[in-house]
């Protein structure tokens, strides 16, 4: 028995047809595939199959006339709705306890990023709860966050470590990704990264702390990985000028890097640091933030097909010159999306995501859509499998109660009436109920 048929859709969005790994031509950027209702054409069909895959797409007559004689699990009328892949958020850290609401209003007095950071704010004090937090106390937090992010239209989200700062609280807060990587994988999959080199803990120097993350946790993360008590699938490390330096940087992703994980990193926020260069050099998946990447950088990334992982509510919320996305989209560069959702900046919704990318970065609607599902997909090594909506990748899919998908991000901060249903392998996990 098939898992699902979604029948009569208005627009089946698939982002492309030739599973390309990700759309980086500034051209092919303007358009993405999308099977349109006309006057021949009076709906369009998707089939996911037992195993969670997408078997087929086309039109009501040809899929209905082929699936006749098949049963389905479930049945949805799409009629005069869009289709979409599920959206992939390509950068967060979900995993906390105790929220920064007052550091907003710190912010909104004045007070930079790097002033609260100095004051013990900041990752400190998030570092601080996730110390005394259980692990239990942790995960029951981050199911509810990721319940909230499908709500949103998310399917697939890299989730982030880096609020413990030493072996034991780094492996706790990996432990309660790996637990919800498993329990959760009917309704969201985790790419899980390790990054225990967030900041400097107090006490330490970053030489000490750069020692620490390299020969005491990625050996014992290692370990339990190669014990399959925990996943971890990259590396991170926040390259800023009065954190980890662009030596410090380099020492702990190659160390990652030898024990498997992929190289996927903080760079070019606040200060310029060189890291489209460097991770260029290292062969890095993805750089995330990049506000203050250098025209060198780019090139390199580009050549390279480094993802940039921008992240709109950050350079919002922080008062940040936004990162060059023209200048990346212009020369090549993959461009993905992500939420950063974490205390500093709370957002859970793609949607979101992508309209601030559309107003802040000036993407156009396409570029957003595909920032947001296949170069996303990209960004964590998975648009082999994820990202578009083509015959034989997962049936992750979002069905938008509207006319256009335009509508999802034109409609700023109204998903939680846009979105009908959010599908995850062929199973409904979210049906918004009029």
């Amino acid at each position: 028995m098939n898992r699902l048929i979604i029948r009569h859709a208005r627009q089946i969005v698939q982002i492309c047809t030739n599973r390309e790994p990700m759309i980086c031509d500034p051209k092919l950027l303007q358009n993405v595939s999308v099977l349109e209702c006309n006057d021949v054409i009076k709906g369009y069909s998707i089939v996911v199959d037992s195993n969670g895959n997408i078997a087929d797409v086309g039109s009501d007559d040809v899929i209905g006339e082929k699936y006749k004689d098949h049963t389905f699990e479930k049945d949805i009328d799409a009629t005069g709705k869009c289709v979409l892949p599920g959206f992939i958020d390509g950068h967060t850290h979900p995993v906390w306890t105790g929220d920064r609401v007052h550091e907003f209003a710190m912010k909104l007095s004045g007070a930079t990023y790097m002033d609260i950071h100095k004051t013990g704010g900041g990752i400190g004090f998030t570092v601080q709860n996730v110390h005394q937090s259980s692990e239990e106390e942790l995960y029951q937090s981050f199911v509810q966050r990721l319940n909230c992010m499908i709500k949103c239209g998310t399917t697939t989200v890299e989730a982030k470590s880096g609020y413990g700062l030493d072996a034991p609280n780094e492996i706790k807060m990996l432990r309660v990704i790996h637990r919800a990587k498993k329990e959760l994988k009917e309704t969201i999959d985790i790419s899980c990264t390790y990054c225990g080199a967030h900041s400097i803990p107090k006490g330490k120097t970053m030489e000490e702390a750069t020692d620490d993350v390299i020969n005491n946790q990625i050996p014992q993360i290692s370990e339990l990985v190669k014990n399959g008590e925990l996943s971890v699938d990259n590396i991170d490390v926040f390259c800023e000028k009065g954190v980890f330096d662009t030596d410090a940087t380099r020492r702990i992703l190659e160390a990652g890097k030898a024990h498997n994980m992929a190289i996927n990193f903080h760079g070019d926020e606040l200060h310029p640091m060189q890291s489209g260069e460097l991770g260029a050099e290292l062969g890095a998946r993805a750089i995330s933030h990049l506000e203050e990447v250098s025209d060198k950088g780019i090139v390199a990334m580009s050549d390279k097909k480094v993802a940039a992982v921008l992240l709109p509510t950050t350079a919002y919320i922080l008062r940040l010159q936004p990162p060059p996305a023209r200048k990346m989209i212009d020369q090549g560069v993959p461009v993905a999306l992500g939420s950063d959702f974490n205390p500093n900046a709370f957002c859970y919704s793609m949607p979101t995501v992508m309209h601030l990318a559309c107003c802040l970065l000036r993407m156009s609607m396409t570029e957003a859509l595909i920032g947001a599902t296949l170069n996303s997909a990209y960004s964590v090594g998975l648009s082999e499998t994820h990202g578009s909506i083509e015959v034989g990748k997962v049936g992750d899919l979002v069905i938008v109660d509207a006319p256009r998908w335009e509508h999802i991000i034109y409609q700023f901060a109204a998903h939680d009436q846009t979105i009908d249903y959010v599908i995850k392998r062929g199973i409904v996990s979210y049906h918004k109920r009029s």
